[in-house]
């Protein structure tokens, strides 16, 4: 079980991270999120899309094709970045 004090931790740094993914999407010209289909991109992506809801967010996701990854990864990365709304590139 998580205490009180510990999930209170995690609000604040979830609240910061948002904060500095709005402030990046306000501050810079062409900002864009690189997504590599693992689990540190999939929290970011996540924190992106509270960052903006009810839209998405205002940027698009860049995928480096190393070409290591499986097909349904890629798959997997096709239907993220739709179900978002986000451009890929």
């Amino acid at each position: 079980m998580v205490s009180a004090q510990r999930q209170t931790h995690l609000k604040q740094l979830e609240a910061e991270s948002i904060h500095i993914i709005r402030e990046v999407a306000a501050e810079f010209g062409n900002p864009v999120m690189l997504y590599s289909i693992g689990k540190d991109s999939s929290v970011m992506l996540h924190l992106a899309r509270k960052a903006f809801y009810p839209g998405p967010p205002p940027f698009p996701l860049m995928h480096v094709n190393t070409t290591w990854k499986f097909k349904e990864m890629i798959e997997f990365r096709d239907k993220m970045a739709a179900e978002v709304g986000m451009e890929l590139i």
